[in-house]
Parts: structure tokens; C-alpha cells; sequence
């Protein structure tokens, strides 16, 4: 093993056994680990332009080698023995290379390892057909959670899934249900390409990875209209965002088809950010899931979009949630402090009146 190697992999190794979620890697500077959502620079020599390159020859896999060679970037996996598995995204700044090590566990995790509120995931997972969305910036956790619901569905149905991954992420076997899991570059020469032929693999689950594009989403508006049921992910803060983001991917004059499609189609979205957690370091998930039934079909139908936040709350029996009552539920149970809450909270207000045992209801206020 060159001198290169044994480098990054020190660094990788470093990064696991601190915990760490990333490794920045940037020419003529020390690495960084996110270590609780925050950069920490390492105590090294800067590393060297050559020393990148030659990392990036050595391990990017020779589908890959054109794309960094014409593109300047490039996505990848990398699997270090007995420490992990990282997906790489190596790319040019200024004229010189930089790399990201994201680390990916190979073991899905559960509903309990992340925090979640089972009974919710667990009647998300069961829908029979439609579009499921999990929404959210990057690094907030969207594909744990993914996975969790996978790694549910693996032990409790007997499904075909499909995946369309760029890397892939995630592994499973084979428990009830089979898996196929397809990686851009490796397993099909574009994401355009997987797209147009996944309807024909016979899937139950399609997991596409994240809504980019029209011909995406077309691909999955056709899948749940034609009774599969899809996953997806998209880049929104909230739900009423998450549905409007889906029309921005077409022209005005498509919209108005396309409400009663989408209202349709979709089933739920989920929204989720990362929060400090109280005891031990690390972060919890806190989520919003807007459940589209009936009320909110006719409000996605109509294009008033600006009512989807009330709707949210007034369909709690639907399984609905809003983010104030999942940091509610994180401060009773002691994971995250009265302050994170307040600061996380879109409503922080709201969420005070909460924590003091004032609630609002369609019927006024309950103490």
C-alpha cells in the first residue's frame, strides 16, 4: 500500500472512531472532520495537490476515470477493511482538488436507533401504491431514514425493491423481501437511462433517490398511478414547500393537470432536520409529516398551497405532524434541551405555550 493510501485511510480511520460524519480534504490544507454537524480541523501537515490526484487515480473505479478526467468531478465508493464504507465526491476549486468522504453504514439502521416514533413510519411503509417524498437540506438525515423504512419493509413484507443510487448508499440483504439495488456508472450508464427501464424490473418499491428533474418525477408519477409504490427525496424545508417544489419542475401552463395527478399520487412528505442531542453528543432527527388525505388532496387539486400548514395541523388524526410536536415530544422524553427545541422550532412561540401545557385547538385553546 503506497504512502497516499495509508494517509487517507489514517484519516478515515480517524474519522470513524471520533465519530465523525465527514472528511473535507482540501489541496495545501489540513483535513476536517464534522464531528455534531461542525467542522474540526485536524492536527496535520497540509496534505498535497499530488497526494489528492494520486488518491483519486488509485481508488476511483475505471467507469469513473472519464468522467473525473472530462468533468473534474467525479462520485464514487470506497470501502476501507474492517473500518467502513465512504462515498466520495471528489472535485476541482480554483484549479486544484478536493475530496469529501461521506461515511455510509453498511447496516440500515431502525426506527429506534434514530429516534423515530414508530406506529407513523410503520403506516407510511404498509401504503400499497403513490409517491412518498422525504424532504430536507443536505446531511440531514433523509436516507437513514430511508433506509429504516427499507430495512422495515425487509422484515415485515414481500416485496421486490428496485433502487436507482448515485452511489449507492445503504446495503441489504435479502430477508422477505428481494432487493435490487442499481448504481449510476456502474450498474447503468446514466440516471436517465436506469429511469427508463425501471418499470420494466416488475418492482413493488422503487427507491429513485432524489426528485432532479420533470422526466424524474414523470417517471415517478407514472410508477404510482400504475400501482407501485416510490421513494424519493427532495431539497425543501417544510411540506408546503416540498409541493410546490414538484410544480417547479414544470411550465405554468402544465400546472393545472398536473394538481390533480400529483394530489393523487402523493402520499405523504416528510421534512426533517438534525438537532443536538442532550445526552451523549450527536444529533436526533426531528421531523414534520404532512399525510395527504382527504382535505389535503383537495387543497393540492386547488393549488391553494398556503393552506397546506393548517391543513397539517388539523389532520392529526391522519397521522400528521408538525415540527413543534416532534421537539415537543424530544423535550418530555429528556433527548434535546428546552433551547435546542426553541431554536429549532419554526413557531418558537407556539412551541413555549406548549411546553407550559397550552395547546391550540380547532376549538380554541386546551390546558
Amino acid at each position: 500500500m503506497s504512502e497516499t493510501h495509508d494517509l487517507f485511510n489514517s484519516l478515515l480511520q480517524l474519522a470513524v472512531e471520533n465519530g465523525a460524519s465527514d472528511v473535507h480534504v482540501k489541496t495545501s490544507k489540513p483535513a476536517l472532520l464534522r464531528l455534531n454537524g461542525k467542522l474540526e480541523p485536524i492536527d496535520m501537515e497540509p496534505v498535497g495537490i499530488n497526494q489528492i490526484l494520486a488518491f483519486i487515480e488509485d481508488s476511483c473505479p475505471s467507469q469513473f476515470q472519464e468522467r473525473w478526467h472530462t468533468d473534474n468531478q467525479v462520485d464514487y465508493s470506497y470501502r476501507l477493511e474492517q473500518v467502513g464504507r465512504f462515498r466520495i465526491n471528489a472535485f476541482y476549486q480554483r484549479g486544484t482538488p478536493s475530496m469529501v468522504f461521506r461515511l455510509v453504514k453498511d447496516m440500515p439502521p431502525t426506527f429506534s436507533d434514530l429516534n423515530h416514533e414508530e406506529e407513523t413510519f410503520v403506516e407510511l411503509c404498509q401504503q400499497p401504491d403513490g409517491i412518498l417524498l422525504l424532504c430536507g437540506p443536505t446531511g440531514c438525515g433523509k436516507s437513514s431514514t430511508l433506509a429504516a423504512m427499507l430495512n422495515w419493509i425487509n422484515h415485515n413484507q414481500n416485496k421486490h425493491v428496485v433502487s436507482l443510487e448515485d452511489p449507492i448508499e445503504f446495503t441489504y440483504s435479502d430477508i422477505r423481501s428481494s432487493f435490487n439495488q442499481r448504481e449510476v456508472g456502474i450498474d447503468t450508464p446514466t440516471f436517465t437511462l436506469g429511469m427508463t427501464t425501471i418499470l420494466r424490473q416488475d418492482p413493488d418499491i422503487i427507491l429513485i433517490g432524489e426528485m432532479r428533474d420533470s422526466e424524474t418525477f414523470n417517471t415517478a408519477l407514472s410508477a404510482a398511478e400504475t400501482g407501485h409504490y416510490v421513494f424519493g427525496t427532495l431539497h425543501s424545508s417544510n411540506a408546503q414547500q416540498s409541493v410546490q417544489r414538484l410544480f417547479e419542475f414544470y411550465p405554468p401552463d402544465q400546472h393545472f393537470g398536473l394538481r390533480r395527478q400529483i394530489a393523487q399520487s402523493l402520499r405523504a412528505t416528510v421534512t426533517q432536520k438534525l438537532v443536538p442531542a442532550l445526552e451523549g453528543g450527536g444529533r436526533l432527527p426531528v421531523v414534520e409529516i404532512f399525510m395527504v388525505d382527504h382535505l389535503a388532496r383537495n387543497v393540492i387539486s386547488e393549488g391553494t398551497f398556503e393552506k397546506i400548514p393548517s391543513v397539517l395541523e388539523a389532520s392529526r388524526d391522519s397521522g400528521s405532524k408538525s415540527f413543534n410536536q416532534d421537539l415537543y415530544r424530544l423535550i418530555k422524553d429528556g433527548l434535546i434541551s428546552r433551547q435546542t427545541g426553541l431554536a429549532a422550532s419554526p413557531n418558537p412561540k407556539a412551541l413555549e405555550m406548549n411546553l407550559k401545557g397550552i395547546f391550540l385547538s380547532s376549538g380554541g385553546i386546551v390546558e
